[in-house]
């Protein structure tokens, strides 16, 4: 099958069904995942704590970015395939996001991620304006963890919710084709989900979004920090391929995120 194109994710937020992402690291899991349908593959970041053993995504470098996203294309053959900026790979300039995002979508990726919020709209802007697709990151944002303090909710207070809200508007206007939202509350996420026109995808973010990530491991019951916002899909399941048929099936009936789930 031909893999899915950002008009197809686009085409799903407008008939309503929720957009199912998993990350992915490496072909084998890839392939696995791109089989049983799930539609969008995130080359994340993470990869630093959950692959390297680190206690933060900060030293991943650029190079890291590009070699797992090599391997996860070669491995998945559908999925639409999003890859991390990482830090220190855009913060300076847009020229510097462009150079950035060039080497990652040259190694197969079709859209790059970047976090910040409204400050973030002239780099998106910038990158949109040159074919670069953009999925901004917002609220919880792990390579700012020392400046917020830890891994903490963001959003919690009625400033910290509107600042949150803004955000998603701001990066939204400036081009972002999806806003991701981590570790907000719910009734955050479902304002920004119904302010702006582009599909949201929450992690740790309520069931309002339009639709859903989680880190493989956390979804696969071998987290290496357990979130309150993950679910062990491996629970009974049986089998990998399993595990990931009943995130697909959660996330579209929408019964992940379930409360428990939930900030």
């Amino acid at each position: 099958m031909p893999r899915l194109t950002l008009r197809d994710l686009s085409k799903l937020h407008a008939e309503k069904s929720k957009i199912t992402m998993l990350t992915a690291y490496e072909a084998s899991f890839a392939r696995v995942m791109d089989a049983a349908g799930v539609e969008t593959l995130l080359v994340g970041d993470s990869l630093g704590m959950v692959v390297h053993g680190r206690d933060s995504t900060l030293a991943v470098t650029l190079e890291n970015i590009a070699y797992h996203t090599e391997s996860v294309v070669r491995g998945a053959q559908r999925a639409f395939i999003l890859a991390d900026l990482p830090f220190g790979a855009y913060q300076e300039s847009p020229q510097q996001a462009l150079r950035s995002s060039a080497r990652l979508m040259a190694a197969g990726a079709q859209m790059v991620k970047l976090e910040g919020g409204a400050y973030m709209a002239g780099t998106v802007a910038f990158l949109a304006e040159r074919g670069v697709p953009v999925c901004a990151h917002i609220g919880l944002v792990p390579q700012s963890v020392h400046a917020l303090g830890g891994f903490r909710v963001q959003g919690r207070d009625p400033q910290g919710a509107q600042r949150i809200i803004d955000d998603a508007k701001a990066l939204a206007a400036a081009g972002a084709s999806i806003v991701l939202m981590e570790g907000i509350p719910a009734a955050v996420a479902g304002a920004v989900t119904a302010s702006i026109t582009v599909p949201t995808i929450g992690i740790g973010a309520g069931p309002d979004c339009s639709g859903q990530v989680l880190v493989m491991h956390d979804m696969l019951g071998v987290p290496v920090y357990p979130p309150k916002f993950a679910r062990n899909f491996m629970d009974g399941a049986g089998s990998v391929s399993a595990a990931i048929a009943a995130y697909i099936k959660a996330v579209k009936d929408g019964s992940f995120p379930g409360p428990e789930n939930c900030y």
